[in-house]
C-alpha cells in the first residue's frame, strides 16, 4: 500500500507530438499520495497533451510513466479505471440519463462483472452527489443542466469509482465563484481526508496558488519552473511564460502568491 506522501504517479522524460509537431519535450513530474499539484501555461503549451500522457491515453514518444510504482502499460484498462480518475475538460454525458444514472456508471470497473447496483454502489453514488452539490438534481437528465453543472457531474462520476489518483483538465471553468471555492475545497480535502492524489490543469493562477501544494509552469511544451506556489509565480518566470508583466503579492487568507496583471499605460 503506498502510504501519504509516496509516489502515486510519475511521469519521466515524457515527450509527444502530432506529425512533426512537438507538443510536449521531455518533461518530469512526480504527484504525491495526499498532494494537489496544479499544472500551468500559456494557451497551446501542452498541458491537456501532457494529462493525455499521464492517463496512458496518449502514448509517448520518449519517456514514461508509473502508476503507484508499475508502468503504467503493465496494468489492464480495468485496473487503470479502478486507480485513476480523469475528468476532461468537455466531459461526455449520456443526454437521456439521470445525474444519479451517470455517477454510478462511474462505479462500473468497481462491479466486478455485477449487473446491478448494490446497496454500497448506491450509498457511494449518494455521497458523491452530495460532496459536488449536485444531489438536489439528482433526478434531472444531463441534457438539461448547465455548464457547471455538468462539471461537478463529471467530478462526481470520477469521485464515486474512489481512484487513488484523479486528473482533471480546467475543472473550474465553466464555474462561479461560490462554486470554484466548493470544488476546490472538495479536492483538498480529499487529499488530505483520503490521501488522493490530484493533478489539475488551470488557466486560473491565483486559483491554483490557493489550494496546490505545488505547481508545474509549462511553455512551449516544456517545463518552465516546478514546486511551491511561491517558487513558481514569480514576474520573471511568469512574464517568460505568458509575454506579459504582472505583480506578485500575497493573498490575505494564507499567505499564497497572487497575480495581477499590469495593465499598460494609457
Amino acid at each position: 500500500m503506498v502510504e501519504h506522501g509516496q509516489i502515486a504517479l510519475r511521469g519521466q522524460g515524457l515527450s509527444f507530438g502530432y506529425g512533426n509537431a512537438q507538443v510536449i519535450r521531455e518533461v518530469d513530474l512526480s504527484l504525491k499520495r495526499g498532494e494537489l499539484l496544479g499544472i500551468i501555461g500559456p494557451n497551446g503549451s501542452g498541458k491537456s497533451t501532457l494529462l493525455g500522457l499521464l492517463c496512458g491515453l496518449l502514448p509517448p514518444s520518449s519517456g514514461g510513466v508509473e502508476l503507484l510504482g508499475r508502468k503504467i502499460g503493465s496494468y489492464t484498462r480495468v485496473e487503470v479505471a479502478r486507480l485513476l480518475g480523469l475528468v476532461p475538460q468537455d466531459a461526455e454525458l449520456a443526454p437521456g440519463f439521470t445525474v444519479r444514472q451517470t455517477v454510478l456508471t462511474g462505479r462500473f470497473a468497481l462491479q466486478g462483472g455485477r449487473m446491478f447496483e448494490n446497496h454500497e454502489d448506491l450509498a457511494a453514488a449518494q455521497k458523491a452527489l452530495d460532496d459536488t452539490g449536485m444531489s438536489g438534481l439528482a433526478q434531472r437528465q444531463t441534457g438539461e443542466l448547465s455548464g457547471g453543472e455538468r462539471q461537478r457531474l463529471a467530478l462526481a462520476r470520477a469521485l464515486v469509482a474512489e481512484p487513488r489518483v484523479l486528473l482533471l483538465d480546467e475543472p473550474t471553468s465553466a464555474l462561479d465563484l461560490k462554486h470554484q471555492l466548493g470544488m476546490m475545497s472538495l479536492l483538498e480535502l480529499a487529499c488530505a481526508r483520503d490521501r488522493l492524489a490530484v493533478c489539475l490543469v488551470s488557466h486560473d493562477l491565483n486559483l491554483a496558488a490557493l489550494f496546490c501544494h505545488r505547481l508545474l509552469l509549462i511553455s512551449q511544451g516544456q517545463s518552465l519552473a516546478w514546486g511551491p506556489p511561491q517558487e513558481v509565480l514569480t514576474p520573471d518566470l511568469l512574464a517568460q511564460a505568458y509575454g506579459v508583466e504582472v505583480l506578485v503579492d500575497r493573498e490575505p487568507s494564507r499567505g499564497r502568491p497572487r497575480v495581477t496583471l499590469s495593465a499598460p499605460r494609457p
